[in-house]
C-alpha cells in the first residue's frame, strides 16, 4: 500500500511540473534529396529521432524544442560510360525545430496546433569523386532556417504524454547541393510521435 501511495505522490508531482522531456521519432513523408541531372540513387533512412523538451504554459500554450537526426547517402553518375564521374557520399542531418503549441481544452486527448521556426545543418559530410571528366562535382553544405507548421493530438496517460503529429517545414534555401546534380528539398513533411514524461 505504501508503494502505491508513493507512486501516486510521484505521479501527482510530475503532473504539476511545467517542464517535460522525452524522445521524438518519426518517418519522412517527402524525399530528402532531389535529382537535378545525371543518374542518381539516393537513400534517406526512413526514420528520424532525437530528444525533445517542452515547457508548458498556462491556457493550453507550450513551447517545444527538438533535436532530430537523420542519415542519408547518395551515388551519382554523370557523363557517358567511357567518360564518367561518379560521386558517392553520405551525411548526417540535424534539424532543430522550436515551436509554440496550442492545446485545445479537453481532458485525456487534446488536439493541438503548432507553428515556429527550425534550423538545419549537416554533419559528417563525405564525398568521394572518381572519374575522368574535369570539373568534377563537389558536395557543399550549409545551414539554413525554415518555417514549421503542424498539428496532432496529445494523449495523456497518468505521467506519460504520447503525441502523434504531422509536421511541415518550408526551408529558406537548399542546404545541400552536389554541383547542381542533387540538392536538398525545400519542402519537408514528417509524421512524428513524441513520448514525454
Amino acid at each position: 500500500m505504501k508503494l502505491f501511495l508513493s507512486l501516486l505522490l510521484i505521479a501527482g508531482t510530475a503532473l504539476a511540473q511545467p517542464f517535460s522531456a522525452g524522445l521524438k521519432a518519426g518517418l519522412p513523408l517527402t524525399d530528402f534529396l532531389n535529382e537535378v541531372q545525371g543518374t542518381s540513387t539516393t537513400n534517406t533512412n526512413h526514420y528520424l529521432f532525437g530528444p525533445e523538451v517542452e515547457l508548458r504554459l498556462p491556457r493550453g500554450l507550450s513551447i517545444e524544442f527538438d533535436a532530430l537526426y537523420r542519415h542519408f547517402s547518395y551515388t551519382n553518375v554523370l557523363g557517358s560510360a567511357t567518360n564518367a564521374v561518379t560521386s558517392i557520399g553520405s551525411a548526417g542531418n540535424w534539424e532543430f525545430p522550436l515551436v509554440a503549441k496550442y492545446k485545445f481544452p479537453t481532458k485525456l486527448v487534446r488536439p493541438y496546433l503548432e507553428a515556429g521556426v527550425a534550423w538545419d545543418t549537416l554533419s559528417g559530410l563525405t564525398n568521394t569523386v572518381t572519374g575522368l571528366v574535369t570539373g568534377a562535382p563537389a558536395a557543399q553544405s550549409k545551414s539554413t532556417m525554415g518555417v514549421v507548421i503542424g498539428g496532432g493530438i496529445d494523449i495523456h496517460a497518468i505521467v506519460i504524454h504520447v503525441a502523434p503529429e504531422l509536421r511541415f517545414t518550408r526551408w529558406a534555401n537548399n542546404y545541400f547541393t552536389l554541383s547542381n546534380v542533387l540538392n536538398s528539398s525545400k519542402n519537408q513533411a514528417e509524421f512524428l510521435v513524441g513520448v514525454t514524461f
